[in-house]
């Protein structure tokens, strides 16, 4: 396993390289000039000039990213331009809104998307199914801001259930205030992941339900709990686990959407101040370590297939 591991690990390098030269040229494409939003509205020309200079804005672009790529290599992620601190202090800071959400959301996503798509397999071509896919095809339809938008109307401002806005501390504060302050997001974060869970899950249990063994078991008279949740389920978790993986990956990078409309100062509302600001090496540090966090994901989706199908090698 520790091979395995260390191979992930290798092969992943390149593609870190990749995401880092992608990230410094998209994030030089973009319209604006970082030197004048910290200069500010009234500098003259040669106020930004000078801060172009002091930041090294003024190098050629491929000295830029030399000199980049030489700071990564030594774990420096540089200092971001307009907080005045490292982007690894600027990101640790903000890391446990945005972990909190995508692991919430998580929790909530697994079990309603897997049941749902369960009980579509089961119940295939009956109202039930059509029932479960419409709700389905809705979630991974409606755009997630515009439903943000009106739980916090509904939710909070007309019944004032939860805070419309903000992040409780689950340390400071305690899990009550934290849950309240995350359940909203987190739920309508959920909602296209629920429906993309149910709709994959229910076509593994469809190409399942119809195997030979299944039959098998149900003429031996094993009961339909049984046979659907051990044996249907079982063969069809190495497909659940894989979009298992891409809903986190999807959960942490959706989380800028989501954050910048209830206002939760994580990761993804930091990268979209950042793009405002031109904040260069706060973009780029951020997108690196998102790449980062999607290696780790599918290295750990790669074990967990060992652990529940024990037919699975990589030799």
């Amino acid at each position: 396993m520790l091979r395995i591991v260390v191979i992930r690990l290798i092969q992943a390098v390149p593609v870190l390289l990749l995401i880092a030269v992608m990230a410094f040229i998209l994030m030089h494409l973009i319209p604006g000039d970082p030197a004048v939003v910290i200069a500010g509205a009234d500098a003259g020309p040669a106020a930004v000039e000078r801060i172009r200079h002091e930041l090294g804005l003024d190098r050629p672009l491929i000295e830029q990213l030399a000199n980049w790529l030489y700071h990564l290599g030594t774990g420096d992620f540089g200092r971001s331009l307009v907080l005045n601190q490292t982007v690894i202090s600027a990101v640790a800071e903000r890391l446990p809104v945005t972990l909190s959400l995508a692991a919430l959301s998580l929790v909530i996503t697994l079990p309603i998307g897997v049941f749902l798509g369960i009980l579509a397999a089961y119940f295939r071509g009956s109202w039930v199914d059509a029932a479960v896919m419409t709700l389905a095809l809705v979630g991974v339809s409606v755009p997630a801001f515009w439903i943000g938008i009106l739980s916090v109307i509904l939710f909070s401002v007309s019944l004032g259930w939860f805070p419309s806005a903000g992040y409780a501390p689950l340390l400071a504060d305690g899990p009550g205030p934290w849950l309240a302050s995350l359940i909203q997001p987190a739920v309508i974060l959920s909602l296209f992941q629920i429906g993309f869970l149910a709709r994959m899950t229910r076509s593994g249990m469809l190409d399942v339900l119809d195997q030979d063994f299944i039959r098998t078991a149900r003429a031996k008279g094993v009961s339909e709990w049984r046979t659907v949740g051990r044996h249907a389920f079982r063969n069809t978790l190495v497909g659940v686990v894989t979009v298992a993986g891409i809903i986190l990956s999807l959960l942490i990078g959706g989380s800028v959407v989501i954050e910048q409309v209830f206002a939760l100062p994580g990761i993804g509302r930091l990268v979209v101040q950042a793009i405002m600001a031109r904040d260069y090496p706060l973009i780029q540090g951020t997108m690196l370590l998102f790449g980062f966090a999607f290696v780790v994901i599918n290295i750990c989706v790669d074990l967990i297939y060992l652990w529940v199908d024990p037919r699975v090698r990589y030799d």
